[in-house]
This record gives C-alpha cells, sequence and structure tokens, in this order.
C-alpha cells in the first residue's frame, strides 16, 4: 500500500487518502526539488513533469492537465471553463482512412441542438461486478485487492452542452468534477482527474487525462490512450477504476 511523505497510508496512488499529499514527493519542511527545463516548444509536453508553472494555481506542470485545477497546458483553458480539448474546439475524429472506429451501437443520437451540441443525454453510474473480475484479473498478485461494494445505488447525472470532468472531489487541492464519484463507498481506482467528456455534434466524446489506472470503453482488453478523444454512441460504456461503470444514454 503505498505510503506519503507523512508516513500515511493510502489506498490512492497518486495523492494520500488522510492529508492530500503527493504520494512519492518530498516530505514536509524538505527542500523543493528544483523545476525540471521547460518542455517542448509546441506545448504538448510530456508526462514525467517539465516544470513550467501553471497560470492559475502555480502548480509545477507534471503531464498535460494540472493536477490541482485541471489548467489544459496544451489548449490554454482550465477544465470546465467551456474551452475544448486540444485547439480550443469541440475534437472530432479525423476524416478519410484515419476516422476512429465506429463506436458499438448505430451511433443514432439525438439531433444537434443549437450551437452544435446534443442535448438530453444522461450518465448512468453503476457499480459492474463483470469490470471489478476483469481488473482484478489483469492486478498483479501482490496488488492490494479492492472489494467489490455491498451496496451501491445507481447515479444519473445530467449532461449539458460544456465538456464535464469525471473524477473524486479533493478539497484540499481545489478539485471539483462535475461527475464527482466521492462516495460512499468509493473506488479508490478512480484518479482525482480522471476522465473528460467532451460535446461533440454527433455527441460525446470521452478522453482519458493520464490517469493512474486508465480509461476503457465497451469490452476493450486495453485502456483508451490519454489526451485523445474516443467518440461515444448510446449505451457505450466507460469502465474506471476497480468497479466502476459509466454507460451514456440519449434522451
Amino acid at each position: 500500500m503505498p505510503i506519503c511523505p507523512r508516513g500515511h497510508d493510502s489506498v490512492a496512488v497518486d495523492y494520500c487518502d488522510e492529508c492530500g499529499l503527493l504520494i512519492g514527493g518530498p516530505a514536509p519542511g524538505a527542500s523543493p526539488a528544483p523545476a525540471a527545463p521547460p518542455g517542448p516548444a509546441d506545448g504538448t509536453g510530456t508526462p514525467g513533469g517539465t516544470g513550467e508553472p501553471c497560470p492559475d494555481c502555480g502548480t509545477p506542470r507534471t503531464g498535460r492537465f494540472c493536477e490541482v485545477d485541471g489548467y489544459d497546458f496544451v489548449a490554454g483553458a482550465a477544465v470546465g471553463s467551456g474551452a475544448a480539448v486540444g485547439s480550443g474546439a469541440a475534437p472530432t475524429p479525423p476524416a478519410g482512412d484515419g476516422a476512429a472506429p465506429t463506436p458499438a451501437g448505430d451511433g443514432a443520437g439525438p439531433a444537434p441542438a443549437a450551437g452544435g451540441t446534443a442535448q438530453g443525454w444522461q450518465l448512468v453510474v453503476t457499480a459492474d461486478r463483470e469490470h471489478h473480475a476483469r481488473m482484478r484479473a489483469a492486478a498483479d498478485a501482490d496488488a492490494p485487492q479492492v472489494a467489490f461494494p455491498a451496496f451501491y445505488p445507481q447515479r444519473r447525472f445530467a449532461l449539458g452542452a460544456d465538456q464535464v470532468l469525471i473524477g473524486r472531489r479533493s478539497r484540499s487541492r481545489g478539485i471539483e468534477p462535475q461527475i464527482d464519484l466521492t462516495g460512499p463507498p468509493e473506488d479508490a481506482g478512480v484518479s482525482h482527474t480522471h476522465a473528460l467528456l467532451v460535446p461533440t455534434p454527433q455527441g460525446w466524446s470521452v478522453v482519458d487525462l493520464e490517469s493512474a489506472n486508465g480509461t476503457y470503453v465497451n469490452e476493450a482488453a486495453d485502456p483508451i490512450a490519454a489526451n485523445t478523444p474516443v467518440p461515444l454512441a448510446d449505451g457505450d460504456r466507460v469502465h474506471l477504476g476497480a468497479w466502476t461503470t459509466l454507460t451514456l444514454r440519449a434522451g
């Protein structure tokens, strides 16, 4: 089980469940590590830390998105501000031979509303035994086992016209996801800033935000690539953490 710099045991592998310190970070009172040199000129950056401070909160950059407030270093906007991932417009799959594979289902959804964003969608959150079994089978033998919850009532979230952050709330770091998967019961395998739902003219796409345990769509054996929009259709399932499944519903 991970141990934070203050000596607390933590189920979460990124930040301590008890005090919020970065797992593997310097102990309180220790001299801060020097900032790494700036990332590539194109602003894409790579996981591992460039040291570039977030313009909103000053936290050193460790990937594309700020760990505290979700600021997108590539798009130059905070998560939830209404700006889409990438160039500032809602991402769409490339045309031609490079088009993304068509997701399960017939791809039909509600007609786009004014402004090009589909309305009337819902996200249904459930505890999924099949996903839990798949994650346990894929885990290392010495990895801590996350028990399936004895009771988890179905939860529904209405989706509007803006992109929404999926994760777990952290008041110590100012993270307030619109799709808040904080318990009880709580799936500790869900990162605080885990994934992003982005509206498109056809419906929605999901983007993994370099989460610790990955984001899976339907029954795919491998997680989706980080920072890459994957289109979703009515009925598609997004699997997070140890046992959480989110099902997209139209209308």
